[in-house]
Order: C-alpha cells, then sequence, then structure tokens
C-alpha cells in the first residue's frame, strides 16, 4: 500500500476524447503499473480490430425507451472524458451508442436489464443511461461469453434522482473486458454502483464520479474475486468539485491460487471549492492460498480545510487464524470454518445488492470458489 507521490489533479487533468492525446502505454506509467500489457490483445497500442459479435438482450421496464445514436450526439460524452488510451480507443471506435433514457419522475417496478454475451472477437461500445430528475431506477448490466471487449458507460444523473446501478462482470476464462463507468451526479441525487467481477482472463474497470450540483450522493461497492492466473483491476476516482456532497467507497476481493493478482486504486480529490465535502473509501482484500497478490492504493488529495470530513483505509491479508480456531473449537470442521470466514467478509457488500437474482448469484459464486 502507498500514496500516489503525483498530485491528483495533475494525473486526472489528461482525459480527453482524443485518441491521440494519449500516448501508447509501456506499462511505467502510474495509470498502467499494475496492468498486464501483453494481455490485452492490442486494446491500448490500436493494434485491436473489431471484429466480433455480441449477443444483447434489452430489458426496459415501462417508463424507460432505447435508441442507437452516432458519436455527434450531445449526450454522448456528456458525464465525462475518457481518462485512458483505452477508453479513448473505444469512443473513437464504437460505430452507434445505445442511448437509455428514464422519463422524469418514473420510478419503474421493474430493472432495466442489460445482458451482453460475447461471442468472440474484438468490440467497442459505448452505453449512455439518461436518468431524467426525480426518476427511480435500478440498471443491471452483465458480461458473459468470450472475446475482446472496450467501452464506456455513462451515467447521466438528473437533479433529484435515484440511481442502483449493477455491473457484473462473468466472463469465460478467456475474456478481456475493459471499461469506463462515469457518473455526472445532479442536485440532491443519488447515484450507486454496485460491482461484481467474476470473470475473464483480464478485467479493468475504471468507475468515476463527478457532480453537477450540492447535495450529491454517491456510494460505489465493489465485491470481486481472483483465480489462478487471473488479472482483476478496479481503479476508481471520486471527483469532488461541487460544495457539499458526498461519497462513500467500499471494495472487498477475495484471491485465491497461483498468479490470482488483483488491483484496487481509489482516487479521490476534494477540490477548493468543494467545501461541505464528507468522503471515506475503504478497501479490504482476502488472500486464501499463498501465491495471490492483491495491490491496493488509496489517495485522497484535499484542497480545502472547510470539509465535513474525509478519510480511508486499506489492508490485505490471509484469514484469521483465531476465528477459524474458535469455530473449530466448537465442533466445526475446518473447510466448513473457511467457508463461514469467507462469507462474513462478503456479507456485508452482499446485503447492500439490491436485486435479489444478482445476490443469489454472487451468493453461488462465492460457494462454488469455496469448493475449488
Amino acid at each position: 500500500m502507498g500514496l500516489e507521490t503525483k498530485p491528483l489533479v495533475t494525473l486526472h487533468e489528461k482525459a480527453s476524447y482524443d485518441l491521440a492525446d494519449f500516448p501508447v502505454p509501456t506499462g511505467r506509467e502510474e495509470e498502467w503499473r499494475f496492468t498486464p500489457l501483453s494481455r490485452l490483445k492490442g486494446l491500448h497500442d490500436g493494434s485491436a480490430v473489431a471484429d466480433g459479435a455480441d449477443k444483447v438482450e434489452l430489458s426496459l421496464p415501462e417508463g424507460v425507451t432505447s435508441e442507437l445514436v452516432g458519436r455527434e450526439d450531445s449526450r454522448v460524452g456528456a458525464a465525462g472524458k475518457p481518462a485512458d488510451r483505452v477508453a479513448a480507443q473505444a469512443f473513437a471506435s464504437f460505430e452507434q451508442a445505445t442511448v437509455i433514457t428514464v422519463a422524469r419522475e418514473a420510478v419503474p417496478a421493474e430493472p432495466i436489464r442489460i445482458d451482453v454475451h460475447g461471442q468472440g472477437g474484438t468490440l467497442f461500445s459505448h452505453l449512455v443511461v439518461d436518468v431524467k430528475p426525480m426518476a427511480e431506477v435500478v440498471v443491471v448490466l452483465t458480461h458473459t461469453g468470450t472475446g475482446v471487449r472496450a467501452g464506456n458507460v455513462e451515467f447521466l444523473v438528473g437533479d433529484g434522482a435515484k440511481v442502483v446501478f449493477v455491473a457484473v462482470q462473468d466472463g469465460d476464462r478467456d475474456a478481456v473486458h475493459l471499461s469506463q463507468h462515469t457518473a455526472l451526479v445532479g442536485r440532491d441525487a443519488t447515484f450507486k454502483s454496485i460491482v461484481v467481477t467474476l470473470g475473464g482472463d483480464v478485467v479493468r474497470l475504471s468507475p468515476r464520479v463527478g457532480y453537477a450540483g450540492p447535495g450529491g450522493d454517491a456510494e460505489l461497492v465493489g465485491l470481486y474475486f481472483a483465480d489462478g492466473g487471473q488479472h482483476l483491476e478496479h481503479r476508481l476516482l471520486v471527483d469532488h468539485s461541487i460544495p457539499d456532497c458526498r461519497s462513500n467507497v467500499i471494495y472487498k476481493g477475495g484471491l485465491q491460487g497461483d498468479d490470482a493478482h488483483t488491483v484496487w486504486i481509489g482516487d479521490v480529490i476534494i477540490r477548493a471549492e468543494a467545501t461541505g465535502t464528507d468522503t471515506y473509501e475503504l478497501n479490504r482484500n482476502l488472500l486464501l492460498t499463498d501465491g495471490a497478490r492483491a495491490d491496493s492504493v488509496p489517495n485522497l488529495e484535499i484542497l480545502t480545510g472547510e470539509i465535513t470530513g474525509a478519510g480511508h483505509a486499506s489492508a490485505s491479508g490471509r484469514l484469521d487464524d483465531e476465528h477459524l480456531f474458535y469455530l473449530q473449537a466448537r465442533g466445526i470442521p475446518e473447510m466448513e470454518a473457511r467457508r463461514l470466514v469467507v462469507h462474513g467478509f462478503f456479507n456485508e457488500l452482499i446485503q447492500r445488492i439490491e436485486v435479489p437474482e444478482v445476490q443469489e448469484r454472487v451468493l453461488a459464486a462465492v460457494e462454488a470458489e469455496l469448493t475449488r
């Protein structure tokens, strides 16, 4: 664990819609030093060719519409700019963006469901979810299957709106998936992001939150489990540039097997004008076997003294022998004791998943991991 030495504001100011503004990474850059570039299948250097196919199933409840638009549409890119070369490559390469609109004051009875099943090859995508003022909606985006994928997901959260976004990454063992999730949170609006990353060979997600008015509230929750050889990376930014906004981040990961690798970067900026900010971020990692590695870097940059609160914490470690001994001393077999401790570690996050079928899926996935 360590703190970023370069100012965060400087690090993140290079976001751009123009691919030419991002040199091809070498792996020595701060934002790329943990990522196995040789396993990205050309997404980072321009050699990847869009030749893939997805099977997409879209379920829209009443009060929600969908359309395909070009990148000249004013909603495309409105939540924020691409922050790295792969996000910029995806922005430059998608053919049409999908824009989903939730009508003003609509409160759909069912979630919006977007199921994307990769059928091989390479594809670039762009999704915008435009939630009008005072609407309330749950969005579930699931990625499964195989292939090489890079994309951008944007949320425009209108004033007073409430959004819960659940993103599940459960691709096949050879899948490569890089995506930037960008949310712009309006006045007195609430945005809750729940990221669940289980499958794939390399997954790198970049959730980012900015604010468009005071009173905005963002909660970013993440759960990930890496097996031998998997690289699961989550790079977060919460950019407080508006007064009286709140953010809370909690991510937890489990790892087992040789060369299982997880990366969590949590960047929070509180700019000079963002007085009254209240923010906290937490990352915990549980290493279940030898040969696994968890990198965790919380970064907090505060440019004003007039805040409500700010803090961060990070820890990675093995199963607590005392907990295991306590359970075994009461007649619980070792494997069952191990299972109970791991379930307890993740339970706090699973309870925050507000979609029952996703809760069940995560519980089943954790159970399956523990029987390997």
